[in-house]
């Protein structure tokens, strides 16, 4: 079966020679021996910060789920046209990002601050290899400000502490949690952890959303997710349209709605291929 890892799969997987010559000194907490999503999802990308088990599980789960790139290239273009949305049509001037990943092209404060130069950017992530490479490349406009906090997801009081006096909980923060509930995987905790971030903000807010779904075309990974949570970190689940429309719940939808992400407000005239991934963007009222 496919869903289930092969030894010789394994053997591949948990095997892997971790020495990289192009990767900077690690971290003290980096788990080199075992593939992380931040670090596979940088390989999907193109990026070269990752090691050869990430590189190793990645490619094997493209070989279960072919479009796997097509849904990482389409998350991170979901990016771009938000933040330039919400920092240039709605006047949106500070940005919570949560589950930052690993520094590629395009990051949320580069968009924000190329249309807004004093636009105030807050990362968060709890990997250390992510932390040590956004200190030393997501450096912002001098007019604006980009700050990082070492912090888990699940734990959002924490995370609601840490972000002033960089941001300014007064006036309204766009929450982007991309890609990153889907490791929360009790749905439950996933819905209180966005409504204890969103309860916090001030009316005008936005919060900004991604999942992984077995909708849209995404029938296939279920396999392929089965390997990943046998053989990466962190586990992941995906969610149905009714799962991901409870996360909004007490917001206003911005058109077009829960969509697939590569569809969200695409250039007049273009067309995207349709990605099982959601993506959705709502204001607070």
């Amino acid at each position: 079966m496919m869903g289930d890892a092969s030894p010789s799969v394994s053997e591949t997987v948990r095997g892997a020679d971790v020495t990289d010559p192009h990767s900077s000194p690690r971290p003290a907490r980096v788990r080199s021996d075992v593939a992380h999503n931040a670090r596979v999802w940088n390989h999907w990308l193109g990026g070269k910060d990752n090691y050869p088990v990430d590189r190793a599980v990645g490619d094997h789960v493209t070989s279960m789920y072919p479009s796997i790139g097509e849904v990482a290239r389409a998350d991170r273009a979901f990016l771009g046209r938000v933040v330039r949305y919400l920092a240039g049509d709605v006047g949106i001037g500070q940005f919570l990002d949560i589950g930052t990943g690993l520094p590629t092209a395009d990051n949320t404060h580069e968009v924000a601050q190329h249309t807004a130069p004093a636009a105030r950017i807050v990362y968060v992530d709890n990997d250390p290899i992510v932390l040590a490479h956004a200190r030393a490349l997501l450096v912002g406009s001098p007019e604006g400000a980009t700050e990082y906090i070492d912090a888990d997801a699940r734990h959002p009081e924490q995370i609601l502490r840490g972000v002033e006096p960089t941001l300014d909980l007064k006036k309204p923060v766009a929450v982007m949690m991309l890609g990153i509930l889907n490791f929360v995987l009790d749905t439950d905790e996933a819905r209180k952890i966005v409504r204890t971030l969103m309860d916090a903000m001030p009316s005008g807010s936005y919060l900004v959303l991604t999942h992984p779904t077995l909708e849209l075309g995404g029938e296939g990974n279920e396999a392929a997710m089965r390997f990943w949570n046998e053989n990466a970190t962190p586990p992941i689940t995906a969610r149905s349209r009714a799962e991901f429309a409870t996360f909004l719940e007490g917001l206003e939808l911005v058109e077009p709605g829960i969509v697939s992400c590569a569809r969200w407000r695409i250039d007049p005239g273009t067309t995207a291929p349709v990605v099982a991934q959601f993506g959705a963007v709502a204001r607070k009222p």
